[in-house]
Parts: structure tokens; sequence; C-alpha cells
């Protein structure tokens, strides 16, 4: 085999084959290194490049490239684009005809294919592994190898069973190297990436996750106003295309029709995509996306991977993702172009319960796999006749066989009909661990959305890349709260401006304080949540003046997290008499809020008030400077308003400690005040009340009203 070892023969292959005059940051590495034999993993960022570091290195090494791929929507179009660049390519997947699968097959056999891409489940087909060993293969690509982990995000059984068919593809001298490729991946998912396909010796590229035309916002908004903000969001042509990403089929569909409801202004042509719609759909949306024929697609995450759209403007979270490796890789899929784009990540409690619904679904009680296990034989059973003769319900022994199957309880045959025998019996350990990182990895998502830190340094930090983690990006909500298009930002009160001097203050001389610490050790600050003492918090890092990390301790056996706060330059040379301006958090700005009536009431106070409008000295403050008077901000209730105060904070508290969440997601500061001074009797006159929604009231509404009565039990008029 002949193989290229200088600069000009690859840059020649570059601009022939590819008619690229360059290659990007980190490509010609990674290709070198592959065109040498090397194992190795790349982990890159959506659009930056990785299928060439494949595609490259197997034209210069000559022969067949096998290409492995998760989804047939992301083989179609890799293997379109290189069929168009004059180059042999087939493919086989479940969605082609069998005759086309037998004449890929008859032209990989006689050598006349340059590249052949398949999916994961064919290589259970019995005999199809061992006709791919047939031939010598220039080199083995497995795309989006994070599917490989049980730790990755979107984590596919037959990628995990990839390992045992390496060895027989790979046979003899000058062995096929593998590449494992993938736009996003942990350290602990790299980890078992490398173990899983037991690569040899390989060398790992692990850069360029920071995106700096990506500006990221995070804002809570209420699950029934999400669509209406959306769709004001996505009237602005300029935020188009755009993909929606929801959490559900159903919301999915509902937030689409949402959109091409004339009602908010003007229609716009959007669609749902989700793996229960046929396949004929889903590809009628695809196209029409790509083609510029929808400018809209709201989707659950089966839809992305076989994008390559590059001017997306916007992407929305209509709701928390599973976990930060996901978000990262879905929000990557905007501004491809290199042209500005912006991300929203919608959140609120409802999407905890959201979540929990689909980890207790996907990770189904141990008593289910149970059941299913002592059902098993050494002698191979019928799946079908286990299924019927099971009290679980479909669904749920379909689920437990899966995992019994992914952990090794049980072995499938992958035959017609499909039989499975009895596995060993340690997959009780591997299945808790696996469940608990799932829940672990939410967490995560979490803090992302409490964390007053650069959004797009937090996201390089969480891919392992500490050092490109200490620049800020300038443009998400937390560098950049004047540039916010979504989220509301308030000027600080006078009192609160004098609170930031005392915590300066307070942090002189020491290395630095936990952030609960310090609250206990202001006199000012006890009076004020920990919702809104860490509002503030984040209003002087955002000012430059402090600086927080996450930190943890074990203790009891028991891993308590907090946060260290401490100076920075900025807030060491701050001095007495010094003018602090600070922007607070404070929800959604008006014109996007979907509850009309609220944002009538609120614009009815802020002229009572008197207006305040503007961030002075700030570049670009609009309509994100929208503020509550000083006077507001520090409106006093008289004593027996701020017994129930401090009453319904006290049960706040219980809730936001029993759900593991920040206090004002349970609640805002200035809903306990707003309940604390009308004291509703009946769900109605709850609903009336700004920050209380339809969701709140089903969840909290019987608990507040028994407060706003006295006591638990009273003030129930009205309730259904």
């Amino acid at each position: 085999m002949t193989i290229p070892s200088n600069s000009d023969v690859l840059a020649g292959l570059l601009r022939s084959v590819f008619g690229f005059a360059r290659f990007r940051v980190g490509q010609e590495a990674v290709c070198r290194a592959a065109i040498k034999g090397r194992d190795l993993l790349l982990v890159m960022p959506t659009g930056a490049g990785k299928s060439l570091c494949y595609q490259l290195p197997a034209i210069a090494r000559g022969g067949t490239a096998l290409v492995i791929s998760p989804l047939i929507a992301l083989m179609e179009d890799q293997a379109a684009k290189l069929a168009a660049l004059g180059l042999r390519v087939a493919r086989i997947h479940s969605g082609l005809e069998r005759g086309v699968a037998r004449q890929a097959c008859a032209d990989y056999l006689n050598g006349s294919l340059q590249f052949l891409f398949i999916a994961p489940e064919r290589l259970r087909v019995p005999g199809f592994a061992q006709m791919l060993a047939k031939r010598k293969l220039a080199l083995i690509a497995i795309d989006e190898a994070h599917c490989i982990s049980q730790w990755g995000h979107d984590f596919r059984p037959d990628y995990r069973m990839l390992g045992q068919y390496l060895p027989g593809l790979r046979a003899g001298a000058d062995a096929a190297p593998v590449l494992a490729l993938t736009a996003t991946a942990t350290p602990t998912v790299q980890a078992d990436i490398l173990a899983q396909l037991g690569m040899v010796e390989p060398v790992k590229f692990i850069h360029g996750f920071r995106r700096e035309n990506l500006a990221i916002e995070v804002v809570e908004v209420p699950v029934p106003e999400r669509a209406g903000a959306i769709a004001r969001l996505l009237a602005e042509p300029g935020r188009r295309p755009a993909i929606v990403y929801a959490t559900s089929r159903k919301n999915a569909e509902r937030l689409a029709e949402e959109l091409s409801d004339t009602a908010w202004g003007r229609r716009i042509a959007a669609a749902a995509y989700h793996a229960g719609l046929d396949a004929e759909t889903r590809e009628r949306v695809q196209t029409g996306f790509q083609a510029g024929e929808l400018e809209v697609v709201v989707a659950t995450i089966a839809f992305g991977m076989g994008i390559d759209k590059a001017d997306i403007r916007t992407v929305i979270h209509a709701g928390l993702p599973a976990t930060l490796e996901g978000y990262y890789q879905e929000i990557g899929r905007a501004g491809r172009d290199g042209g500005m784009s912006r991300t929203y990540l919608m959140h609120s409690y409802a999407d905890q319960r959201t979540h929990d619904f689909f980890l207790n679904r996907d990770y189904p009680p141990v008593g289910q796999l149970m059941e299913v296990f002592k059902a098993l034989r050494e002698e191979a059973q019928p799946v079908e006749e286990l299924r019927v003769g099971s009290r679980l319900g479909e669904e749920e022994f379909d689920k437990a066989l899966e995992k019994l199957e992914i952990h090794g309880g049980a072995r499938m045959d992958f035959g017609s009909p499909r039989r499975v025998t009895v596995g060993g019996t340690g997959w009780k350990k591997t299945y808790a661990v696996q469940a608990q990182y799932r829940a672990e990895q939410f967490e995560k998502v979490l803090r992302f959305t409490t964390q007053n830190e650069c959004r797009m340094a937090a996201l390089v930090r969480h891919f392992g890349d500490v050092e490109d983690a200490s620049r800020p990006c300038g443009v998400c909500d937390v560098c950049d709260p004047a540039g916010a298009v979504l989220r509301l930002f308030r000027r600080a009160a006078a009192a609160e401006r004098e609170l930031a001097r005392a915590i300066v203050e307070e942090l002189r001389g020491v290395a630095y304080k936990a952030a609960g610490t310090l609250q206990r050790s202001l006199g000012g600050a006890a009076r004020m949540s920990r919702g809104e003492f860490d509002g503030l918090l984040g209003a002087m890092a955002q000012a430059g003046l402090i600086e927080m990390e996450e930190a943890e301790y074990e203790k009891d056996g028991e891993v308590r997290r907090f946060r260290k706060v401490r100076l920075t330059d900025a807030g060491r040379e701050m001095r007495a008499g010094n003018p602090v301006e600070l922007l607070i958090s404070d929800g959604i700005v008006e014109e996007f809020s979907g509850r009309v009536e609220a944002a009538g009431r609120a614009k009815k106070g802020k002229a009572a008030a008197g207006k305040e409008a503007t961030k002075p000295g700030l570049a670009g403050a609009g309509k994100a400077g929208t503020a509550k008077a000083e006077t507001a901000a520090a409106a006093r209730l008289p004593a027996e308003g701020e017994a129930l105060a401090a009453r319904i904070r006290e049960w706040r508290g219980a809730e936001a400690k029993r759900l593991r969440v920040p206090a004002y997601v349970v609640m805002h500061d200035r809903t306990v005040t707003a309940l604390a001074q009308t004291r509703p009797r009946s769900p109605k006159e709850l609903l009336a009340i700004d920050g209380i929604g339809p969701a709140k009231v089903e969840k909290f509404g019987e608990a507040i009203l028994g407060l706003c009565a006295g006591g638990p039990g009273e003030g129930m008029q009205g309730w259904p």
C-alpha cells in the first residue's frame, strides 16, 4: 500500500478531491495519524470538519473504508456528498430495498467501493461480519462514537457490541486502523469508548469545543408560557431558520401547531419531527428544512444528527435536556456558517418531573428486571413467548429485557424469531451504577441553569478542556446581560447595592468563603432568601467583582456541594463610595411572555411606581433594561404580612430541599410578597398572582392556600 507522507501530497488530495485550499484547525494532524495506521479518538464539535478526518485518510490509504453510522439520515447525507465528489460509495441499512443491499455487498467483494456505510445493527445479521472480513479494509470509521459508551448521552446497545466484531475485521498484518469520531464526549465517555473498541495504543485528539459565534441564554419560563415566548421569538425573520427541541413527541406536535397559527402575527412554516412519525413524513420534514421550504423544525432528540444546514440562526430548548453532552451537540447545530446565532434554554420545576418520568421509564425498578431474568433458561426461548407469559406490560417487558441484555443478564439470538438465553448474575451492580450515573447527569444540567459563570466556559470545562475554560465568551446572558433577548434583568435596589459593598468587605483578606457562610455572616443578608442572595452574587459575578466556583466535600459518606466565593482584582480595588451597577435576573422580557394579562398588570404596576427603564452606562440596554423601581424592590409588609411571608419562605425552602432545586424554582420572592399581600383564598385567586400558573396551582395550590388561611386544610373555597 502506497501511503502519502508529506504535506504537499495531503494538500493535493485536499484540493483535488474535496476542493478545499487548506485544512481547518486540527484536521491535518488527525489525518496524518490515521494515514499512518494509528487507532484514534477524535472529539471535535459539530461543524468543525470531523468527516474529512476519516474520508481523506481512507482515500490516501486506498481500498475500501467501512463507515459505521447510527442514523440513516446521517449516513445518507454523507454518502450523497461523497458520491457527488465522484467517489464510489454504497450504503446498507433497513430503509433500502433488499436488492440494493445485495448489490452493495457484491460491489464490496469485487473491490469497486471506496466507502461502505452500514448501520451497527447490520453486524449481527448472520454471516454479514464474515462477508466483510473477506476483504482487507483501508480503515474502520465509527461515527457518533459516544453512542458506544454506557455513559454516553445517546447510548446504543448495538454500538456497544461493536468491539466483539472488530478483531475479525482487522486481522493480519497492517491492520486497518479504527477511528472513533464524535462531537460530544466527556473524559469518562472517552475512556469507555477506547476500552469498548479495544483500541491499540490509540492517540486522542480532543479540542475545539469553544464556539465563538453562539450566544447562550438560560431562562426560567413556566411551561404554559413557552409556546407564546417561542412564537414571538421566531416571529422575527432574522431568527430563522431555527430548531426547537421539545421534551416529548406530543409537545413537539403541539409547538409546531402553535408556530403555524397566524394568531401570533405571522404564520411560520414549521413542522414536527420525532421517531413516532412514519419514515416518509420524517424524510419530507428533513428535506423541506434543508431546502428552506420549512423555517422551523420542532423536534425531539431524534432530529439533527444527519442535518448539515449551515445557516441555522436559533436553537431553542423548550425544556431541560437530560445531559449537557446532548445539549452541547444540539446547540452546536446553529451557526455553522460562522454567523452569529443565539440559543435559548427554557426551564422550570416541571422539567424535573418530566425527567423523572423518563428516567423511571428508561431505568425501571430492579424488580422488573429480576422478574424477566428468572424466566430465562439455558436453552433458548422465543422472546414473544416470554413476553406473552410475563405479568409485565409489553413496553415494561421489552425495556427490562433490553437492560438485561446490555448488562449481561440475557443473551440474544437475532435470528427469526428472536430467541434469548440466560446470562450472568452480575447485571444488578452495573445496572444500578448506570442508573445512578444517569441521574447525576441531569443534576449537572440543573447546576448549569443556576451557575453564575460564562455559559460557554462551563461547557468547555465539562468536556475536560480546563485551560480554554478560563476565558469568558462575552456574549452569553451571564457575560452580556444587556445583550440578552429573552431574559429580563433589573437594576439592583439601593439596599442590594449596599449589601454588595458589604460582601466585598467581608471577602477582603480571605482566600474564599462558602456562599452559605457568607450569607450568615452578613446581617443584611439574613432577611434574604437563599435564592435572592444567589441572585445578588450572580449580579456581582457578572459585574466582575467576584468569582464563584463549584466545590464539594464528603461528610458521613455523603457528598455535599457548595460554592466558593472569592474577590477578583476589580473587587479588591473597589472602595467605599465607588458606584456599583448591578443587574439582577428578573424573569422573562414582557414582550415574549405568553401570559398577556400578567404582562398588562406588570405594566400598570411600573407606571404607578415610576419609570426606571434603562441601564445607564450599558451598551444596548433597551429592552433588557426594564427594571422595577427601587421603591418597589424595597417594599415593606405589615407585621402580619411579614409573618405570612416567613411561613411561605420556610415552606418553599423545605420544598426546594426535597426537590433538590434552588428556592426560586419553586417560587420567586416577588411571588411570596404578592401572596403575603393578597392572601388568596381560592385557586382562581391564586392564578391572578403573577408567578402562579396552572402547573403551580396543581402542584402547590393546596399547600399555599392552607398557609394563607393560617394552617393546612383551611381556605379551600372553590377547590375543585
